[in-house]
Formats: C-alpha cells, structure tokens, sequence
C-alpha cells in the first residue's frame, strides 16, 4: 500500500476541489492517505511570495477560475462572504482532533467538516459563532469515537501545526494543495491527473524527466 500525504489549508480554494476529487482520482489503487493541515501564508513568507488572493487581478481570475472547475467537476464551490480570512481557528480546530498515533493528521471526515465551513453556504469563515457551532460539531464526533479531544488554542495543538508547517517546507513545498508520494510532491487540483499516473507505473516517471526538471539552468534571476 502507497502512503500519501495530502497537505492542505481550507482557505486554499483549490485545496478544496483537490479533496473533493481526491476519491475518484486515487480509485482502482491501493493507497492510504494522510491529511495534513498546514499554514499556507507561512510557506508564502518562506518563499518570499504573495498569495493569489493577494495580487490584484489574479485575484478576480482566481475566483472566477475556481467557480468554473468546480462547475466543470461537479463540485459544490460557494465563495465565503470574505477571502481571504485569517484560518489559524480552522487550522487548530481540525488538529484539536489528531490523535497520538498520528497527531499531525486530521481523519477525512473532519477534514471535509473543515473544507465545508469555508466552500459550501456563502457565510463568513471567520464568524466567531460559526466556529463555535463547528467546534461543538467535532467535539461530539470526539465523544462518540471515544477520543481525547484537546483545547484548540493549547500549545499541543500550536506545535502539532507549526511542525506540520516546518515539514512541509522541508520537503520542498511552496503552496496547497500539494500530495506528496514517495518523496514526490504533486501540487495542484490540475496535478491529480499526473498522481494518477504515476500510480498507475507510466514510464515517463522512469525516464528521467522528473529529475531533469530540476536541473534547468537559471539564466537571468529579477533582484
């Protein structure tokens, strides 16, 4: 069985389509999935980069782009009443949920909890009684599963993000959604396809493409 890690921030748009159509993409192949929240505006400042949200113009294309793909994919996309907000709440809530065994991680039913807040009924992802109504929601998915449930603003629950964050840039990732197989980082909605093959043996990972990529010289850096 093929381990993949699915790191994502539910302020990310894209990281929303790419979980909504994560199922049907890894359909027909063995693979056990982790979901690993992490701050998406910290690997922005490492990388020295504006979000899309955050650049006029690519903003609006954002927007309109995202509503088109989920029209196009059949997913259910409704833009909050603001964005960006500030998601560190959803970010703690969802890892308030880890567990010891893998406390990095949050299950798909309460990653998808998290992705709904945001894209599904047009409210604002930030409304304090919103996120009060989610907490109690995964609180009681906790109770019923018989587990530990932590205090979202605790230092467990910080460290456990910040650690997700710190391992995300170790392993070379820039933004979300990103799946990384086999030391493999696909980023995207649009590189699921590309996870698709690659699970499936297609050759041209063989052939050494992937790393010569990276092997590009630079010609000319901006300063």
């Amino acid at each position: 069985m093929t381990e993949l890690q699915f790191f994502y921030d539910p302020i990310s748009p894209y990281a929303h389509l790419a979980f909504a159509a994560l199922p049907q993409a890894l359909e027909g192949h063995s693979v056990a999935v982790r979901y690993r929240p992490v701050l998406f505006a910290a690997l922005l400042k490492a990388h020295g980069q504006l979000g899309p949200a955050e650049i006029p113009g690519k903003r609006d294309w954002t927007y309109r782009q995202v509503q088109w793909l989920a029209h196009r994919h059949g997913i259910r996309l409704d833009m909050p009443a603001a964005h960006p907000f500030n998601p560190l709440p959803l970010l703690r809530l969802g890892l308030a949920t880890a567990q010891d065994e893998a406390p990095g991680d949050t299950n798909r039913y309460v990653t998808g909890l998290l992705f709904e807040h945001v894209w599904h009924g047009g409210a604002d992802a930030a409304d304090p009684a919103r996120l009060a109504a989610l907490q109690e929601r995964l609180q009681d998915h906790m109770r019923q599963r018989g587990r530990e449930w932590l205090a979202p603003d605790g230092d467990t629950v910080k460290q456990r993000l910040r650690a997700n964050t710190d391992e995300a840039l170790a392993l070379g990732l820039f933004g979300v959604p990103a799946v990384v197989a086999d030391g493999r980082v696909f980023w995207g909605f649009d590189a699921l396809p590309m996870l698709q093959a690659w699970l499936a043996g297609d050759a041209w990972f063989d052939s050494g493409a992937w790393e010569r990529a990276g092997q590009t010289a630079v010609g000319v850096q901006r300063r």
